[in-house]
């Protein structure tokens, strides 16, 4: 069964016919072509599909795309104002928090909504915080740095 929807995602307003059983996270990638927002697991144990539905961080895998009717989703390609990266994109190229860079857009986007209620994070803060997204490359080590890094661009 199709229904019509409504989503602004990034700031624009996409209305389309969905299927009723379609995830906001294929909505996102088969309906608007923005495939930062990677799926993982389907199961919402990886975090690779965050990304921020009004303004907080949401696993898009958890999601129907029609419960996201009427509201507002950013995803990381949303994440850049005027051509200018994050400070947590900057941060990750800065301080090398990735490496196959499949986790990467789910690890920013969870890290940027913690970042709005914690501005001077400590290491254990932020591991807590990355506790639902998984990397198989890194070891977090570095991703950690790349949040610290961001969190003090973002407080100057």
């Amino acid at each position: 069964m199709k229904m019509p929807i409504s989503i602004t995602v990034n700031g624009v307003t996409h209305t389309k016919e969905v299927e009723a059983r379609m995830l906001l996270s294929q909505f996102l990638r088969e309906e608007l072509s923005l495939t930062g927002t990677h799926i993982g697991c389907d199961t919402s144990s990886c975090g690779a599909c965050t990304v921020h539905l009004d303004g907080k961080a949401l696993k898009s895998c958890t999601m129907l795309a029609a419960q996201a009717n009427g509201r507002s989703v950013t995803t990381i390609e949303g994440m850049t104002t005027d051509g200018k990266l994050h400070p947590l994109q900057e941060g990750f190229h800065q301080e090398h928090g990735l490496q196959c860079g499949f986790c990467t857009p789910g690890m920013i986007m969870t890290a940027a909504d913690f970042l709005e209620h914690n501005n001077n994070p400590t290491e254990p803060e932020i591991r807590e915080a990355l506790k639902g997204n998984y990397c198989r490359c890194t070891g977090y080590h570095n991703i950690v740095k790349s949040i610290q890094h961001a969190a003090k661009a973002m407080k100057a």
